[in-house]
């Protein structure tokens, strides 16, 4: 397999798509396929609006079970890299699926989490967002009593619609549209590489896994973040 190196200086806005593949490498639990997350819970117990109304404990413990699982985990050379990037080209952005925080881990700043953040916390009654980076939550209720729940988009939830409108944005304006480990199969995120393709962005694809959507496709790569990022940009590779 070629590997064509990338000089970012070449591009105004680069956008990376991340999903649960950019995390595996870490250790980071998958969701679904044998040996994922929703092989062994049930998510309408531990993963719903229903679950943590019915039984807000039971939920936390699931999460906070998580999170000390997440505790242990750490950035790869593929995360570093990103944030190094960003450090140098001020129209690097990172929009990812992911709940993990690595990207922010690794040093990354220009972040948009489509479905949340795991480290925080949020309750719904006063709408107060409390940070929580402990292997276990720091407390469980909110000054005013209320439960908080994780910040985090459940089965049922509906997306952020401001968050996804400035993914939508900052994506129309890519002209370097790189996606790495995501399936493509959960919309409506799935149709970012089309909506980026569409205005005229080179799209990479970097999955060992990969599925051919070659209609909208320039270059894909069936390799692992952490190995394959750091060859694209060896000039910012932190190793």
């Amino acid at each position: 397999m070629k590997i064509i190196q990338i000089d970012p200086a070449q591009y105004a806005n680069i956008v990376f798509f991340t999903g649960a593949g950019m995390s595996a490498e870490c250790g980071v639990p998958t969701y679904r396929g044998s040996g994922g997350i929703w092989d062994k819970y049930n998510w309408e117990e531990v993963a719903c609006q229903n679950a943590f109304d019915s039984n807000p404990q039971k939920v936390l413990d699931f999460h906070e079970l998580r999170q000390s699982l997440l505790f242990n985990c750490y950035p790869h050379a593929g995360h570093r890299v990103l944030a190094a990037l960003e450090q140098k080209h001020s129209g690097i952005t990172i929009v990812t699926q992911n709940i993990d925080g690595m990207h922010q881990r690794a040093g990354s700043v220009n972040v948009i989490e489509l479905h949340g953040s795991l480290w925080r916390l949020r309750c719904q009654l006063d709408g107060r967002i409390v940070s929580d980076t402990n292997a276990k939550f720091k407390k469980r209720k909110c000054e005013c009593g209320a439960w908080l729940r994780p910040d985090i988009i459940w089965f049922g939830d509906p997306l952020d619609s401001g968050i996804m409108n400035r993914a939508h944005t900052i994506i129309e304006k890519a002209d370097l549209f790189i996606s790495i480990g995501t399936s493509g199969m959960v919309w409506p995120a799935a149709g970012f590489p089309k909506i980026a393709a569409d205005k005229g962005a080179k799209i990479i694809e970097i999955n060992p896994d990969a599925i051919d959507r070659s209609k909208y496709q320039h270059t894909v790569y069936p390799d692992k973040a952490g190995t394959l990022i750091p060859k694209l940009f060896p000039n910012f590779n932190t190793n």
